[in-house]
């Protein structure tokens, strides 16, 4: 049985997202391979592994380089802030410089210097740099071959209870062969592949888990960043998150309503939106779904409840001041910390890393709403990956109960149907405000319609707003005649406004209609083709 085996748990590896995408860390006594071709991360990961396992965890590390001296790993852990000499002194690392012809020769004569070595300084975390090296070696020597040598090491490694990575080129490849794989692939218990990936005129690296043995893991591309004082931060690509398509998920939900921060929106919404839910405002360009969007986070600040505001089209100075022409008071709640503004420009944006920041600030600040400005960007940006990013963020956004208001800038007012080629936006929200441009004579004017309100009896009737002080402000029929900017009759003396083709209706019909009697008999004359010819 499974619980019997020696090495059953999992260990931690200790680097940022890495253990989230091996679903809690490496088996522990497993032989790790990192490939990779040179510049993509591969001694770094290898040393950051032992570096936290010292410092997190008090697991001595031992670190075997065959093609960097070790001044070179010095100089490059100190760009991090590792303070590897410290390390050292406490005995909990150990960092060699070996010629590859010595390792090879060591492994030959059953491993005595390493086992020693292993045994004297406790080791249980042991990384090799640049294993390849030892392969002409091996087969200069002729006593075994490369795959032989390679069994004997991962077996003396594992029975003194190390965990290991193995840093190489990249295996994976016809240069090796029509097969594609090496003895490593098929020695080794787990394989991270990394590399870096051409997303328009940016570079950005991944790494892929190819197998790992007696455990599951997310399988794929995931992308990471070596950052300056950190080390590497691994960001799981967003379609594989824990439970993101899992049905049987618990899935949180609140019968508590929400004020969007207007009166008679709320009301067209049946009676505001649910705690967790989530609200698609679309429209094109200049309705007001970016205004729409600040009295949803200002209401949610009035009564104590934390907003974010995510943008990807405005920089924060130009929403500062726009929502100052508006006398919205943005920044006073963004200094008082009701109100957080992050901006990421959409041409270099990571969509997996994207996910992690809005999570990262979600659960610091403690936000109960959020605002993504706007749909469209991802999708112009990353066409393909923004399908998994929108249905992984809003499965987040919904299990933490957070009210979330997405805009979406559509070209038509009825092209709302998709907001990529597979995605239905009707799928993934719960309620849809359309805004739009309405000509009448010569005036544009604006009208709001909710056509649906998941849970909800929507007012599903288009009324008229104006952009005022304050923000949106929807109008009544009964007080259009009041507001001297806009044309005296209401939109409801109109049908076809959706459609943007406006048409007056008859006052006669409209009087017939509202008294229920019979529409009177028109007394225009038929068309030539219907009049009776007259008998000659």
């Amino acid at each position: 049985m499974t619980s019997k085996l020696p090495f059953k748990h999992l260990l931690s590896t200790g680097i940022a997202g890495l253990d989230e995408i091996l679903i809690g860390g490496i088996r522990q006594g497993n032989a790790v391979i990192v490939e990779g071709l040179p510049g993509t991360g591969r001694s770094t990961l290898a040393l950051e592994f032992l570096f936290r396992g010292a410092t997190h965890f008090d697991e001595a590390g031992y670190f075997i380089s065959l093609n960097s001296s070790r001044m070179g790993i010095l100089r490059n852990a100190a760009e991090f802030s590792w303070d590897l000499n410290a390390l050292e002194e406490r005995q909990l690392l150990k960092i060699t410089e070996m010629d590859a012809k010595n390792l090879a020769e060591d492994i030959q004569n059953d491993c005595v210097r390493l086992r020693s070595e292993v045994q004297q300084f406790k080791i249980k975390r042991l990384a090799v740099d640049g294993l390849k090296g030892i392969k002409p070696h091996i087969e200069k020597i002729g006593q075994m071959t490369y795959g032989e040598a390679l069994t004997k090491l991962f077996r003396v490694l594992q029975s003194l209870g190390t965990t290991c990575i193995f840093t190489t080129d990249l295996i994976r490849g016809s240069a090796i062969g029509e097969s594609g794989v090496g003895d490593e692939q098929f020695l080794a218990d787990t394989i991270f592949s990394m590399g870096n990936q051409a997303r328009g005129k940016s570079v950005h690296g991944f790494i892929e888990i190819v197998k790992s043995r007696g455990q599951d893991f997310f399988s794929g591309r995931h992308s990471f960043k070596i950052m300056d004082g950190v080390g590497i931060i691994v960001y799981p690509r967003a379609s594989v998150r824990r439970g993101a398509f899992n049905p049987r998920d618990f899935q949180a939900t609140s019968i508590e309503r929400l004020s969007v921060g207007n009166t008679t929106l709320d009301e067209m919404l049946g009676g505001g939106v649910y705690k967790g839910s989530i609200t698609l405002f679309t429209g094109i360009s200049g309705t007001g779904k970016t205004v729409a969007a600040m009295q949803f986070l200002m209401e949610g600040a009035r009564v104590g409840e934390k907003g974010l505001l995510v943008s990807l089209d405005e920089h924060p100075q130009q929403i500062h001041r726009n929502a100052d022409s508006l006398g919205i008071d943005l920044v006073s709640e963004e200094k008082k910390g009701n109100i957080i503004l992050a901006y990421d420009g959409p041409l270099e944006l990571n969509l997996d890393e994207h996910l992690q920041t809005i999570k990262n600030l979600v659960e610091l600040h403690k936000v109960q709403r959020v605002v993504i400005d706007s749909l469209a960007s991802y999708e112009l940006v990353h066409p393909q990956e923004a399908r998994e990013f929108i249905f992984s963020l809003t499965n987040y956004l919904k299990k933490r109960l957070i009210a979330s208001f997405y805009s979406y800038e559509s070209p038509e007012l009825l092209g709302v149907s998709q907001i990529s080629k597979d995605i239905k936006a009707s799928a993934i929200v719960d309620n849809i405000v359309l805004l739009s441009y309405v000509e009448i004579s010569t005036l544009l004017r604006r009208a709001i319609t909710v056509p649906k309100s998941r849970g909800s009896k929507p007012a599903q009737r288009t009324k008229e707003y104006l952009i005022q002080q304050g923000g949106i402000t929807i109008l009544d029929d009964s007080t259009i005649s009041d507001v001297p900017s806009v044309p005296q009759l209401p939109l409801s003396s109109y049908y076809g406004v959706l459609a943007r083709s406006p048409t007056r209706t008859s006052p006669v019909i409209e009087e017939s209609l509202a008294s229920g009697t019979d529409l009177p008999i028109s007394n225009m004359p038929k068309p030539a083709a219907q009049r009776k010819k007259r008998k000659i």
